[in-house]
């Protein structure tokens, strides 16, 4: 059966990532007897350049008619100077809402060739492997009204938090169901002694459990949780929860493995696609020089496999490829002092293709 992907490279260091990942793609194509149609869209900071807007209708509607979105990186130095409402990423928010995107999956685990790269001791990262399930669509990144106002002579902000117990629901049945699969553990993370929004949150969370008895649960306050993720992340297996703590948390927990620019993510919805990216940014000091690493799309891609497609067998051999040029030694310029030995975006690609191709055949 045919696949329609949508390829939407983005900024700085995206196209060059995306490429690697549609190269990739076709040798899965190649290897399991598969089809998959690209179709090609812009977003982002290029997307403000050719129509004006950073997110256009028709790249909406390319969207709509795939199966899944692979997206690169928005935004750089070029667009900082633009109103918020008109900056790359709100083509990114844009796209997350209007493909009710509200589920959030970052995987955090430890490359064990990378272990030594972790700014934590060994014997608190080994054997990590956290799940962070963040909502989306909801929370102060979309509440409204979000506006300034003049006050007294002086200038205010205002920011919206705002959840119902709806958007709750369906997000914490998706961390349930997610730890149903793991480990059968998860920890629901708010601030309920502040927040009116998380002592709902919470109520939510102990609605839910009942229909998950074999799973453990608890509650856990989002300072305390930053702090446990980096005393102690093995006691962690899934943790769920809101839009803007689940950003914050999850770039903390990147930072466990050693490196922002190994770690993939995938964007869910209840029906349609899923959007998928890797975690680091459209780094544009780098961008054009066939230097970024392309693992984290690569990972990205095999997220793509399991979740969007059902491919699970293609997901573990792209997955244990990218573990096995780790192994091997290989790395690019972000992942090694030794830069005369560092491989380029492109060489990296083809060791992961070779190493593939190996376990396959």
């Amino acid at each position: 059966m045919e696949k329609r992907i949508a390829i939407l490279p983005g900024d700085g260091i995206g196209p060059e990532v995306c490429e690697a990942a549609v190269q990739v793609l076709k040798e899965i194509e190649k290897l399991y007897d598969h089809r998959f149609e690209y179709a090609y869209g812009e977003i982002g900071g290029s997307s403000i350049d050719k129509f004006g807007t950073p997110l256009t209708e028709e790249t909406l509607a390319t969207c709509r008619q795939c199966d899944a979105v692979l997206l690169g990186a928005v935004g750089g130095p070029k667009w900082d100077q633009l109103p918020g409402d008109q900056r790359p990423e709100k083509g990114l928010l844009g796209l997350r809402k209007e493909l009710q995107l509200f589920a959030n999956l970052r995987p955090v685990t430890i490359f064990d060739a990378l272990a030594e790269s972790s700014p934590l001791k060994d014997d608190i990262i080994q054997g990590v492997d956290v799940m962070i399930v963040r909502e989306l669509t909801g929370g102060l990144y979309f509440g409204e009204p979000r506006e300034r106002r003049e006050v007294a002579g002086d200038t205010v902000a205002i920011d919206t938090l705002q959840y119902s117990r709806s958007e709750i629901e369906r997000i914490v049945r998706k961390g349930f169901e997610l730890a149903r699969e793991r480990r059968k553990l998860l920890t629901s993370v708010d601030k309920a002694n502040v927040l009116e929004s998380s002592r709902l949150w919470r109520e939510v969370v102990d609605e839910v459990a009942k229909d998950y008895p074999d799973v453990d649960y608890s509650h856990m306050l989002v300072d305390n949780a930053a702090m446990q993720l980096v005393r102690n992340p093995r006691q962690f297996d899934v943790m769920v929860t809101e839009n803007m703590f689940g950003d914050i948390l999850s770039d903390e927990a990147s930072m466990i493995t050693g490196s922002l620019g190994m770690l993939p993510s995938s964007s869910l919805s209840a029906e349609g696609p899923g959007l998928f990216e890797p975690i680091h940014g459209s780094a544009p000091d780098i961008a054009g020089q066939n230097s970024a690493n392309p693992l984290a799309t690569l990972s990205s891609i095999a997220l793509m496999l399991a979740y969007s497609f059902s491919m699970q067998d293609e997901a573990n051999a792209l997955q244990d490829a990218i573990n096995q040029v780790l192994n091997d030694g290989y790395r690019t310029a972000d992942l090694t002092n030794e830069r005369e030995t560092a491989l380029s975006t492109t060489e990296m690609t083809k060791k992961v293709i070779d190493a593939l191709r190996t376990k396959v055949q």
